[in-house]
């Protein structure tokens, strides 16, 4: 098995509803998101995917979330913007644009330097 890792990072603040704390506040984060796929073979030219394109395809994703509210987003009206929940609709949004062939191993959102969380199926 092969994988592959890419980070990105994207500017967003959000807050939580129903916390009883800080987190309660409007606050933002300078998140980091590492995204590791893996396949069980690679293409033509020895790559499980090339990272510029799946750089790129992040990118795309992380467009909507960078410098935003958070909360206004469609995704996060009902559910709080967790860094759980960042984690998950990444992956979920990632998943649908990727080749059959490739799988997503884990979607890891560090909302600090120390803290962070991931996703997985």
């Amino acid at each position: 098995m092969y994988e592959l890792v890419v980070q990105k990072t994207f500017a967003g603040a959000h807050n939580l509803r129903d916390y009883d704390g800080e987190c309660e506040k409007l606050h933002g984060h300078n998140w980091k998101v590492e995204v590791t796929l893996k396949s069980d073979r690679l293409n033509r030219l020895g790559m499980v995917m090339d990272f510029k394109i799946v750089k790129k395809t992040l990118e795309e994703i992380l467009s909507r979330f960078d410098h935003s509210y958070l909360n206004e987003l469609e995704e996060f009206k009902q559910e709080n913007p967790t860094t759980e929940n960042v984690s998950r609709i990444l992956y979920d949004n990632l998943n649908e644009k990727l080749p059959s062939e490739i799988f997503i191993t884990k979607v890891k959102t560090w909302e600090s330097e120390n803290c962070a969380a991931a996703y997985y199926v």
